[in-house]
């Protein structure tokens, strides 16, 4: 039989085209020199640099709040909203129209959003940012559950109700355990992207309370830097480990 390791090559090209600049990105984070991306010597300098940089400072304070509170608002309405489109519903349409938003082009979500809070008078601070988030997040939030609920079986729910358990006692010891590795990888899912997402932040957040990405936009503008580096290092890192949480907590969760 013939070899066909030649045939891994495009795919090896591949993995270089796509991960080569992130590696030299990770490894220049740690030049001594002012230069991006000239190697002097390594130093720790532009972390620290990065610590005291108040506009960072701020637009990561006011990231996390939009991730927080994105992805907590997301999480229960998206599970409600798959647990609804799954078990009453039914209906291929509602399904399309509910996972629009995850489908959606950002930069035509964003300009609707924009539309619709300029319509309805909602001034744009770190409140409509969340709103908007919500809106993406819960959507992706209710895909993974719905995929989730179509490897569940639903006699489980039916035998509680027929030992009398209530409602709600049969959605809090039943469907929430059964949910949990789609409900926790949904939610991880929601803050990553709310961490780095910025079209839809840029067209609905204010002047005064910019978000990490917009920061990060503002200063990419002047030419990269040493600190850019270091910041795109340390949300890459942030995002390889909600990942890997993802993975080990749904598999834990599924062992259990």
């Amino acid at each position: 039989m013939p070899s066909i390791g030649w045939l891994r090559l495009p795919l090896w090209f591949t993995y270089l085209f796509l991960y080569l600049p992130i590696a030299v990105l990770v490894v220049m984070s740690f030049n001594a020199s002012k230069i991006p991306f000239v190697w002097t010597g390594f130093s720790t300098r532009w972390y620290g640099e990065l610590a005291q940089n108040e506009l960072v400072r701020e637009g990561l304070i006011n990231t996390l709040i939009v991730a927080i509170g994105a992805t907590i608002v997301a999480t229960i309405l998206g599970t409600l909203l798959a647990i609804g489109i799954a078990r009453y519903v039914r209906s291929a349409i509602v399904e399309a129209y509910s996972l629009a938003p995850a489908i959606i082009p950002d930069l035509v979500l964003a300009i609707g959003l924009l539309a619709f809070f300029s319509l309805i008078g909602v001034s744009l601070s770190l409140f409509s940012v969340l709103l908007s988030h919500v809106v993406f997040g819960m959507a992706f939030v209710a895909a993974v559950v719905i995929a989730r609920l179509g490897q569940t079986d639903p006699s489980l729910e039916e035998a509680s109700r027929d030992l009398g358990a209530s409602a709600a006692s049969t959605f809090v010891r039943i469907t929430l355990p059964t949910l949990a590795p789609g409900i926790i990888a949904g939610a991880l899912l929601v803050f990553t992207l709310s961490i780095d997402e910025f079209v839809i932040a840029f067209f609905t957040d204010g002047p005064s309370t910019p978000t990490l990405p917009i920061v990060i936009y503002s200063m990419v503008r002047f030419g990269v830097t040493p600190e850019i580096n270091a910041l795109a290092t340390i949300l890459l890192l942030v995002s390889f480990t909600i990942v890997i949480s993802a993975q080990r907590i749904t598999r834990l969760t599924d062992a259990v």
